[in-house]
């Protein structure tokens, strides 16, 4: 049997990629073991065996415990954008996967990691992955600049020849889906326009702060945590032998769209009121997102993505469902 190490595993999108996991593939749930306790959306989910996220490297060094690895899903990272502490940052989202990287090459197995569309900045060079411009991006934030950082390290490590046998990292653009409620004020609009509905029937957007960009026209690449879990799949089953790689649908929707869509999957007439940006992230505010999929597509993923209806319809039954609590604030 197999047996893949997930880190992040009571996050988001690594919970999503652990209760995807099926009878033929065991799992190694890392993170803090607090985590695992306090998030009740993940209750039902089989977590296998718990490791500490602080206590990993201990366990690795345990010759049994470190052979039953067939492969490494690094999904565990700080994934606040607000987040300005950059050492913090470095020990986290890049020293860490570092050592991560260095257990898979040694030990021979394949590696696949969270990298992060906040990698292209404000997108004035775009959106295309192509990695040899990987060095000219400029992200807006500490938490991009983490992500760009380990990608160059990545990237490094390879043409110097130490690099797992098969890797890759997607840079994620927005996703939304089941499991994301324990990120609070990070989670995806839709679980806030859902919380925001359900409490006093509309939902708040940002204004558009540009004279070009109407009101809640500002668009995002939205994509459903369960396709994000199919690329994972792929790309260990395939196997995607080396590469950085977006991971959206490829094609942008507004939030006004998101809203609406919102709005008409609970059966309620669109009430939409807008706010100011906040002068805090206001210079740093993305207008427009868009993944260039076509280095994904030439790997052999032709899969459509679902569609922002039917993955905010599937979501928001799922919330319904199992009578998720809305976020204090949201």
């Amino acid at each position: 049997m197999q047996t893949y190490l997930v880190t992040g595993a009571a996050g988001f999108i690594g919970s999503a990629f652990v209760e995807s996991l099926r009878g033929s593939v065991s799992v190694v749930s890392v993170d803090r073991l607090s985590h695992f306790k306090s998030r009740p959306e993940h209750d039902r989910i089989a977590m296998g065996e718990l490791v500490d996220r602080d206590h990993l490297w201990e366990w690795l060094e345990n010759p049994s415990n470190a052979k039953r690895i067939s492969a490494i899903v690094h999904m565990g990272a700080c994934s606040r954008t607000t987040e300005t502490d950059e050492a913090f940052l470095r020990q986290v989202n890049v020293e860490y996967s570092q050592k991560l990287w260095t257990f898979a090459t040694r030990k021979k197995i394949p590696f696949v990691y969270a990298s992060s569309a906040a990698t292209y900045g404000d997108g004035t060079r775009g959106y295309d992955d192509v990695e040899s411009q990987i060095a000219q991006l400029r992200p807006l934030n500490a938490y991009g600049e983490s992500k760009r950082l380990f990608d160059l390290w990545a990237l490094e490590e390879e043409r110097a020849g130490r690099c797992p046998p098969a890797w890759a990292g997607f840079k994620f653009f927005n996703v939304y889906g089941f499991g994301e409620r324990h990120k609070g004020g990070m989670a995806s609009v839709v679980l806030h326009a859902y919380d925001q509905i359900r409490e006093r029937g509309s939902v708040r957007l940002f204004r558009s702060h540009r004279p070009d960009i109407a009101d809640g026209h500002q668009t995002r690449d939205f994509i459903s945590v369960e396709d994000v879990v199919e690329v994972l799949h792929f790309a260990l089953e395939k196997p995607i032998r080396r590469g950085i790689f977006n991971l959206g649908t490829g094609h942008a929707r507004t939030y006004l769209d998101l809203a609406q869509v919102t709005f008409k999957a609970l059966g309620r007439e669109p009430k939409i009121e807008f706010i100011d940006t906040p002068e805090a992230i206001r210079s740093k505010y993305q207008y427009f997102t868009e993944a260039r999929m076509d280095r994904l597509r030439d790997e052999g993923y032709l899969k459509p993505f679902i569609s922002l209806e039917e993955g905010v319809r599937s979501y928001l039954d799922r919330l319904r469902l199992l009578g998720s609590s809305p976020v204090k604030g949201g």
